[in-house]
């Protein structure tokens, strides 16, 4: 028998948000070292929550299962009761069962039926406890068989995170050295600062790597799983907190996936707010949208419909995040293209030909990107977004909508008084229209590092001043019909005399500065980190605001007369650069130039 999904139990290393794994009354308890539930008489546990409830739709309709079994262990006597939500119509008792467990003895109820059902939606199972009891080991299980079992390389890139990643590559061996299917995995570590005390072993793989970002290290262990006979590999970050649950259902889903093109998209939930998603998937259109932002993951019934509508067929334009996607090598005709870092995983998924997948459970705890904004940043997003719809026929907007791209980025931050990201996305403008040579020379990005770090002074968080702590929050987007109409009308100020000694100063919490209404009416606004440690303020500078307006104007024009040509030399550059050889030559080159340098 194969084990589909496992019930998990908090890990409170990664997360402790208890209803989003089980819902336990009074008399259960959950017992965090032995990963169990202790029940009095009367206890009750129910798992309808995104990490336990298992979406049926999803597994029968795209895997090769014919029949479906729940397995439980422990001690004491137990009900067990099977609930099935499909996705249309009344959620039901399915299944209502009394077992005395015993210790090493599973029990077993068969849910094969459930595989019949006209709408299949989710099945979930709640426990109550007839005794005292003790529940360990809970699973969904099949007999299906794959065809033949995937080798799945785990490809992490590192850069200068010494102790996250050794953390993470020692929970991944340790799951591996356990695994049923161990010998079909490994992880390949490509540490961009060589600086990872991290052993090459039966499981592991160290290689140290020039940083040529997320790009350069992806593609690299790409290459070298390619290389090394692997049929899937798995992108994930460093400092990836995703438990190895995740891993284990992800390789059985791709084992038995009937589509060969299937890829499996991890979620990402908010490390600020572990109950709250932050995507489950992106699509790509102008943009990156995220789908579900801001799901509470408590609420069973935005799960079921999350869980429902993401079992139908996906959004062409869904890609996956590289802090976990898997994906088949066969299906990989281009590899990552040399961005750095920012629109790598968008570029990937959809120039290949993959089906991606979310599958519930599976998801990676991550800071949220909005804290992590900065000139740096805007310019690395706006230069991939614009390249992708130059790039790939898929993305074509058209000359119009795809300099609309730009002003948007500019405008965004024009409200906010963000001066020097626009002058970075100016910059960006500037390097797409070079063409994609551009990219290619500057893999490392070495130069437009330095020289954007030159051009930022505001815009980075330093200590917090005591005056700013005084400052009064904002905590929603002004809400008056005509202070919204005249903040428009005036460019947020801009058009108004003296408006930086008129207007109010205001604070805004760093996770909200993205909100562009929070800054309507202000002449000067304070962004404060979560931990109210550090900030950052800005201030309406009017005279350069407007001639930044200016030239975004003229190279909007710039890039709309230029399109034709950009478009032509873009799509005909592409295979050539997102392809396997490219990046065997750039490691070829790399080691010779290493190799010269060494003194033997």
């Amino acid at each position: 028998m194969i084990t589909l999904q496992n019930i998990v139990l908090p890990d409170l290393d990664i997360c402790a948000e208890q209803l989003v794994y089980a819902r336990l009354n009074d008399n259960c308890a959950m017992d965090y070292a032995q990963s169990s539930l202790v029940f009095a008489p009367g206890g009750k546990a129910t798992f309808d929550t995104y990490f336990n409830s298992f979406t049926l739709k999803k597994w029968a309709q795209n895997t090769a299962i014919e029949d479906l079994l729940f397995e439980i262990e422990g001690t004491g006597t137990v009900a067990i009761e099977v609930f099935h939500a499909p996705g249309n119509g009344s959620w039901s008792l399915s299944r209502s069962q009394v077992v005395t467990l015993k210790s090493g003895v599973p029990e077993t109820v068969d849910l094969t039926s459930l595989l019949a059902e006209d709408d299949l939606g989710l099945v979930y199972f709640g426990l109550k406890a007839l005794s005292d009891a003790t529940v360990g080991a809970m699973r969904f299980m099949s007999s299906a068989e794959p065809a033949s079992w995937p080798k799945l390389a785990v490809s992490v890139t590192t850069f200068k995170r010494e102790a996250a990643v050794e953390k993470t590559v020692a929970r991944v061996e340790s799951f591996i050295d356990s695994y049923v299917y161990g010998n079909n995995l490994h992880i390949f570590v490509v540490d961009n600062g060589q600086s990872a005390d991290i052993q090459s072993c039966a499981h592991t793989t160290y290689i140290p790597n020039d940083n040529l970002g997320g790009a350069g290290g992806f593609s690299r262990g790409l290459l070298e799983a390619e290389n090394a006979g692997f049929t899937h590999v798995l992108f994930t970050d460093d400092d990836a907190s995703f438990s190895t649950e995740s891993l284990h259902r992800t390789y059985v889903y791709l084992a038995l996936a009937q589509d060969e093109r299937t890829a499996v998209a991890g979620a990402m939930i908010n490390n600020q707010h572990k109950w709250q998603l932050w995507e489950n998937g992106a699509s790509f259109d102008r943009g990156c949208k995220p789908q579900y932002h801001g799901l509470d993951l408590r609420d069973i019934g935005a799960l079921h419909g999350m869980e429902i509508e993401t079992s139908s067929t996906p959004d062409p334009n869904l890609y996956g995040g590289w802090w976990f996607f898997a994906f088949p090598i066969k299906q990989a005709k281009f590899y990552p293209f040399p961005f750095f870092v920012r629109g790598d995983d968008v570029s990937f998924s959809l120039a290949n030909d993959f089906k991606v997948c979310v599958l519930g459970g599976v998801a990676s705890f991550q800071d949220g990107f909005v804290e992590k904004e900065s000139p740096m940043t805007w310019y690395l997003d706006l230069r991939s977004h614009l390249a992708h719809h130059l790039q790939l026929e898929s993305m074509d907007v058209g000359a119009l909508r795809t300099a609309k791209i730009g002003v948007w980025f500019v405008l965004r931050n024009f409200i906010r008084f963000h001066y020097e990201t626009i002058e970075a996305c100016h910059l960006a403008i500037e390097d797409v229209m070079q063409g994609p040579q551009f990219f290619d020379a500057n893999k490392d990005m070495a130069e437009r590092r330095g020289r954007i770090k030159a051009i930022t002074h505001a815009e980075v968080f330093t200590s917090m001043m005591q005056g700013e702590k005084r400052l009064p929050m904002r905590r929603r987007p002004i809400a008056q019909k005509w202070r919204l109409a005249l903040s428009r009308i005036t460019l947020n100020g801009h058009l108004i005399p003296f408006y930086g000694r008129l207007g109010p100063r205001v604070a805004v919490e760093a996770r909200d500065k993205g909100i562009v209404g929070m800054a309507w009416g202000a002449r000067e606004i304070t962004y404060i980190d979560s931990v109210r440690e550090l900030s950052y303020t800005t201030k309406i500078e009017q005279l350069r605001g407007l001639k930044l307006l200016l030239k975004t104007a003229k190279l909007s024009i710039d890039l709309v007369r230029r399109y034709p040509e950009l478009v032509a030399e873009y799509r005909k550059t592409y295979p050539e650069i997102a392809a396997k050889s490219y990046w065997e030559d750039v490691y070829a080159t790399n080691s010779k130039e290493a190799g010269s340098d060494d003194p033997a």
